[in-house]
């Protein structure tokens, strides 16, 4: 007989109770393996015994408390740890409930969750290792679905999961609750690498693809810090910004794929939920008088969400606010970016202009060759036009961009006939 699937609450609890369960039990074992073998023992009990006797009073803590018990056994089994806390600390029979879940509204189970971020975003591991281990041990996504999302094989991806694991474990990072200045700095690398899980959704045509869905497990875990550092204006404004950009998902490409243009996507497909508690975060930000750069980026973007026609934006805003997040975060990307704003203000000549000393350093950009073939297309220089629209071509990452720019070559085309 087949079995009935278990209803959505029990893995709605388990899903949400997964980062600080983890977390905790990465805290008492030291080792990421046993951690998440700890979480997934205790969750097979949880499938057996919360649909008979009802969900515990805390999940994290009762999942805590079953999977450190199932490792200890474990791990006695095996014989693999040489030394045990005190056997009256793991032996108790009374109810563990209430102390646990009084250490879960506490500093050291906030400092758990950070530290599981931190390992798995720890400097020493390449990005895609990172965003790979995060999405794995964090979120909970399976193998196969990682695998999916960054289209290479699941062998492939198993092989970089277990190498992530392994430099964490040849780094031997210290497990004591990190310091002010230690906790800002974990922060900091943290929400950079949730913005790159973000981004690897972001680029993808299809909303409904694997890889899209990164986008949700971004938000997912920028809550899960926002919960943590409820006053970081940061936390609130890199979460608007992903909130922004995600709600324009279904807007940004048309039916084979190939991007729309923001002044052209049809705003009425917004996502007026998502923009609406952006909105309502930047406003909470800006209260705190402590400006950064993801504030600054979502109050960019807060200026195109707030209006519904794109002839009404306010690019003297967004120019002076690009020129805010210049002094935040300089980058030839920022410049390039606000190089469209100096457009609409005082057009592509001057544009041009602005993204002229960028020529070396993006010269394997396809945005910067596509941006310039746009504004020398504007100008009337044809012949410049299809040079660089060629180089962006070449540059391409996807079939859609490469047919979007050869648009552009074949109107040039008609022009010169």
């Amino acid at each position: 007989m087949v079995q009935a699937p278990e209803p959505d609450w029990i893995e709605a609890r388990l899903v949400g109770a997964r980062p600080r369960a983890v977390a905790a039990l990465l805290r008492y074992f030291r080792d990421l393996d046993l951690a998440e073998e700890a979480f997934q023992e205790a969750c097979l009990r949880a499938l057996k015994s919360w649909p008979k006797n009802g969900p515990p009073r805390d999940t994290e803590g009762w999942l805590i408390m079953v999977g450190r018990n199932a490792a200890l056994d474990h791990v006695r089994r095996q014989g693999r740890l040489s030394e045990l806390p005190p056997e009256a600390a793991i032996s108790s029979r009374e109810d563990p409930e209430p102390e646990l879940a009084d250490r879960l509204d506490s500093a050291d189970y906030r400092d758990d969750v950070l530290r599981l971020l931190f390992v798995c975003c720890h400097p020493e591991l390449p990005a895609t290792q990172q965003i790979a281990l995060a999405l794995r041990v964090v979120c909970g996504l399976s193998v196969s679905d990682i695998a999916r999302a960054f289209l290479v094989g699941e062998r492939a991806m198993e092989q970089r999961i277990t190498r992530a694991k392994a430099r964490i474990a040849r780094a031997d990072i210290p497990f004591e609750a990190p310091g002010p200045v230690e906790r800002a700095e974990r922060f900091a690398a943290v929400a950079a690498m949730v913005y790159l899980v973000f981004n690897e959704g972001y680029t993808d045509a299809d909303p409904a693809s694997e890889r899209a869905n990164l986008c949700g497990e971004a938000i997912r875990l920028a809550r899960l810090l926002l919960r943590m550092f409820p006053a970081e204006p940061e936390m609130m404004g890199l979460l608007a910004l992903m909130l922004l950009q995600h709600s324009r998902c279904s807007a940004r490409f048309d039916d084979a794929g190939v991007p729309i243009l923001l002044e052209d996507q049809d705003r009425t497909r917004w996502n007026r939920t998502m923009i609406a508690e952006a909105l309502v975060m930047i406003d909470k930000a800006i209260l705190h008088r402590r400006p950064g750069p993801y504030q600054i980026q979502a109050a960019i973007a807060a200026l195109h969400a707030r209006v519904s026609r794109p002839e009404d934006t306010d690019w003297a805003e967004i120019d002076a606010l690009y020129q805010a997040l210049q002094q935040h975060a300089p980058s030839p990307i920022v410049t390039l970016n606000r190089a469209v704003a100096v457009s609409k203000l005082h057009g592509a000549g001057a544009a041009l202009d602005v993204i002229a000393p960028l020529a070396e350093a993006l010269d394997g950009y396809f945005y910067f060759h596509g941006m310039r073939g746009a504004l020398l297309e504007q100008l009337g220089r044809a012949a410049e036009a299809r040079e660089a629209f060629g180089r962006a071509v070449a540059l391409a990452n996807t079939p859609a961009e490469a047919a979007h720019i050869r648009e552009h070559l074949d109107r040039l085309g008609v022009e010169a006939r």
